[in-house]
């Protein structure tokens, strides 16, 4: 199995998008930490994945807090005596209005959900992996981010954003032989989503297995030559 025993923390995790990946990272052999945002049992969420909950660790945390942050990669460290792969999922999107309507509040709410998150949590893993030399970290961007697109100021900016930052660390994590990426999904097929958009043509929309099989990818050692890279995934 491409992640046999390996540790990764993916946050996020009780959504539409990382139920499939925690479901696709224990299938694959990891021993998973999932961060969420509270009221998850751990026997009754792996039952909802249909895998044996023994590699599976919960943790209630707020990855826009940045103490939160910090305790999610400690207690993957005290929890599992190490910390091989991060997996930023968590983020949210919102969109509609034109730039002329959207308040700094609700702008700002984007870069907090979608680039903050994703800052806190590398800055945790890479401090984390740094001793050992070793690891990696995928971020979430979208397809969206590649190209700014009327009502979504917010959220195409702030993806945009993790695109640059993911480069920026792969350059400072190279010399400590640590990997970050980023995939770009297209419109991903979630029951959120659909909820969202009843009748939007979905012939175009990415299923969540088809991303988490990119972050499994990314995670493990067929992937250890990519550094720095834009995977798009879907759409």
């Amino acid at each position: 199995m491409p992640l046999q025993e390996r540790v990764v923390v993916i946050t996020g995790a009780a959504g539409g998008l990382g139920q499939a990946v925690t479901r696709s990272c224990l299938l694959a052999g990891a021993r998973v930490v999932a961060a969420h945002r509270g009221g998850l049992d751990r026997n009754a969420f792996s039952a909802q994945l249909g895998v044996a909950a023994e590699r599976l660790q919960l943790v209630a945390a707020d990855l826009t807090d940045e103490a939160a942050a910090e305790a999610l990669a400690q207690a993957a460290l005290q929890a599992q005596g190490g910390l091989d792969g991060w997996l930023n999922l968590a983020g949210g999107y919102a969109g509609g209005a034109p730039a002329t309507e959207v308040t700094l509040a609700d702008f700002e709410a984007m870069f907090a959900l979608n680039a903050r998150t994703a800052f806190l949590g590398s800055r945790a893993a890479l401090r984390a992996m740094q001793p050992r030399r070793r690891g990696s970290i995928v971020n979430v961007s979208s397809l969206g981010a590649l190209r700014g697109t009327a009502g979504h100021a917010g959220y195409a900016a702030s993806k945009a954003a993790v695109i640059r930052l993911t480069e920026t660390l792969a350059a400072e994590a190279a010399p400590f032989g640590i990997r970050v990426n980023v995939i770009l999904p297209g419109m991903i097929d979630t029951p959120a989503n659909r909820a969202a958009l009843p009748d939007a043509d979905r012939s175009t929309w990415v299923a969540p297995d088809a991303v988490a099989d990119a972050l499994v990818f990314l995670l493990s050692d067929a992937a250890r030559g990519i550094n720095g890279a834009s995977l798009p995934v879907g759409g």
